[in-house]
């Protein structure tokens, strides 16, 4: 257990050092901050451009700008925010594989399967505090501005996007302990996540598919209840422990 906390530590000091605990901690922030700040500016641009668009013959009509705007941006933006952390955190174990340093923590008697334990679980919690950041930031500042009473399914709506943060996390896992590269493993993913992407364009097929977690907006609109997302979160949460489960033979395995 001594050994496995201590290369835990490692792996936040790695996160600290390389930038990218920053990083991250800025680009979730602003994410937060953008969703209120597009829905509160765009009847603005819209009112800026109007003049312009009516000599062209074309008018604008501005509604009324509320929570459910914001919350619109958050879905729409919490896949591009996933997209970079991942993108950040796909060489966590390939960048050790090139470096060498692995092998030295090896030999001197840490068991592999802590190290796939250590480096999932600093994945796992990142996210976790980044996204519910975040969502932190967008919900304060609806509730400072509007009323985030009209978004309905609200909890249940954050919850999917963040379980297939998860899933996308555990692929990350397995295929770091089969790829030598963080492009390769970056590749596999994106696969895979794409695949499920196609799947899902058959209707019998595409309410098991995780990347039906990505639609908040149809729960915050009521357009579905949360049932409807039971399959998919099912099948994202098995799959995400089987990845888990799965890497510790595959990395036990591997040639260094």
């Amino acid at each position: 257990m001594k050994t496995l906390f201590s290369f835990t530590k490692k792996e936040w000091l790695e996160q600290i050092r390389s930038g990218r605990l920053l990083l991250l901690t800025i680009l979730f922030v602003l994410f937060g901050i953008m969703n209120p700040a597009i829905a509160k500016l765009t009847p603005w641009l819209f009112e800026t451009m109007a003049d312009e668009l009516a000599q062209s013959g074309m008018s604008i009509t501005v509604g009324t700008v509320s929570a459910m705007d914001s919350w619109i941006q958050f879905f729409k933006n919490i896949p591009m925010a996933l997209l970079i952390f991942l993108l950040l955190e796909s060489s966590v174990f390939t960048k050790e594989y090139q470096s060498g340093t692995l092998i030295l923590a090896l030999t001197k008697g840490l068991s592999r399967y802590k190290v796939v334990i250590a480096k999932a679980s600093v994945l796992v919690i990142l996210w976790t505090i980044f996204y519910w950041l975040c969502f932190l930031i967008t919900f304060g500042y609806n509730a400072y501005f509007w009323d985030n009473a009209v978004a309905l399914n609200l909890m249940f709506s954050v919850l999917i996007p963040y379980l297939f943060g998860l899933w996308t996390i555990s692929l990350i896992v397995l295929f770091s302990t089969l790829s030598q590269t963080g492009t390769g493993v970056l590749a596999l993913t994106g696969a895979v996540v794409l695949a499920s992407y196609l799947i899902s364009m058959f209707p019998k097929i595409k309410d098991y598919m995780p990347t039906l977690l990505l639609d908040g907006n149809s729960l915050v609109y009521g357009l579905k209840d949360s049932a409807a997302y039971t399959s998919a979160i099912f099948v994202a949460l098995f799959s995400t422990l089987l990845c888990m489960v799965a890497a510790i033979p595959i990395f036990n395995k591997k040639q260094m």
